[in-house]
């Protein structure tokens, strides 16, 4: 792309309006968040059944796969 630096100044100027347009639309219909900001995570709890489980089989595989070489 040959973009002039007067293009490419006025194309930066075009996103920051449209990123004030934006956070005030989202203002106006109570949406605090902004586009860009990425909602927190939740984080999934295991139990620790679960866990025990998860350990057990990766375990076995280890296993299996050491007796494989043998």
């Amino acid at each position: 792309m040959n973009i002039s630096a007067k293009q490419l100044r006025r194309a930066a100027d075009i996103q920051d309006k449209i990123e004030s347009l934006q956070s005030e639309l989202n203002q106006i219909l109570g949406n605090g968040s902004t586009p860009t900001e990425k909602p927190e995570r939740k984080r999934r709890k295991m139990s620790a059944a679960a866990r025990a489980k998860i350990g057990a089989a990766a375990r076995a595989r280890w296993a299996k796969m050491r007796a494989g070489k043998k």
